[in-house]
């Protein structure tokens, strides 16, 4: 009986990438686009053609996989999104599980926000790459954070958060 062998990123390719002190590969997934994902601790590492885009997981606000396409939708915190054409097989299971896993681990606490005009957004407390914490607001992008009485709102909430996380303000 043949063992099954997952595909392993090619030795060019994994040389390419941004690999910071403390960081390691954990998973690798080859994409049917030709593309490969690659979760490190710190980051997602999404290769093509030579090319390398890093982005650490405190930077995804989340993603969702349609289970009948095999596509993961990854949506980043400026709006932006990805997609990521996944097999049917075990390093695509592998790959989907470790980055709900470094999303979750990234976020801290989170907590849903009305600001002044109605607005929702989420302030989230996350861990950077270096494991040091910091607020990020999350919304549409019709907000305007700067207007006095949002910040105001935005204030309030976050030392909410951090009191709920048991963090100093």
């Amino acid at each position: 009986m043949p063992l099954l062998r997952r595909r392993r990123l090619p030795a060019p390719e994994r040389a390419l990438l941004d690999l910071r002190p403390g960081d390691k590969v954990l998973v690798e997934a080859h994409l049917t686009d030709g593309r490969w994902a690659v979760a490190t601790r710190r980051a997602v590492h999404l290769l093509e053609e030579g090319q390398v885009v890093r982005v650490p997981w405190s930077d995804v606000d989340r993603g969702s996989l349609d289970p009948t396409t095999r596509v993961l939708t990854v949506t980043w915190v400026w709006g932006g999104t990805s997609r990521l054409p996944f097999a049917q097989d075990g390093a695509s299971v592998a790959f989907t599980q470790t980055f709900r896993e470094r999303v979750q681990q990234s976020v801290v606490h989170a907590v849903p926000v009305t600001v002044p005009g109605g607005a929702r957004v989420r302030l989230a407390l996350r861990r950077d790459e270096e494991g040091e914490i910091f607020t990020q607001v999350l919304g549409d992008g019709t907000v305007d954070v700067e207007d006095p009485a949002v910040s105001a709102a935005l204030d309030v909430a976050e030392a909410e958060a951090r009191d709920a996380a048991g963090l100093p303000r």
